[in-house]
């Protein structure tokens, strides 16, 4: 990402459970209120997922809470958010998601160029064993990145 890249919210989760085969930078449809509460980052999606319906990319289970300074005009919630993407990327992912096992998965929100963009990641679930060697080779990497400074010193 560049330099004008305000990171909102990351999901380290998906990161565990799943493995990322590709991941695309989409833009989202919000309304006023709702960019306001991502500017205080006052959003949850620990269970978000996107489908494609219809030939567009919608965004589930994404929570942006109310601004409390919103009158009557305040947004829903728990509403679904179309996500921006041109035409042929989606058909490209949406073949790729029907395929068994894989899913669409939010990793990032921020803010690029003043406008909220969202890291959506084409996953395959992890298995336990999987989850177990990727937690075995990360302590691996982080064992020799100590004895490497150890050595220098």
């Amino acid at each position: 990402m560049s330099e004008n890249v305000k990171i909102i919210a990351q999901n380290r989760k998906a990161r565990h459970d799943y493995s990322i085969d590709e991941s695309y930078e989409c833009g989202i449809e919000l309304l006023g209120t709702e960019v306001k509460s991502f500017r205080d980052g006052r959003i949850s999606f620990p269970d978000a997922w996107a489908e494609v319906i219809n030939g567009e990319l919608w965004l589930n289970s994404l929570v942006v809470a109310e601004n409390p300074f919103s009158s009557v005009f305040n947004h829903a919630p728990d509403r679904k958010k179309r996500l921006l993407l041109h035409k042929a990327e989606i058909k490209r992912i949406h073949r790729k998601a029907e395929e068994k096992g894989y899913t669409l998965i939010p990793l990032s929100f921020y803010f690029k160029k003043g406008r909220v963009k969202v890291e959506l990641g084409l996953c395959k679930g992890k298995k336990s064993f999987d989850k177990r060697a990727s937690i075995k080779e990360k302590d691996l990497k982080r064992e020799v990145a100590r004895e490497f400074r150890t050595r220098m010193n």
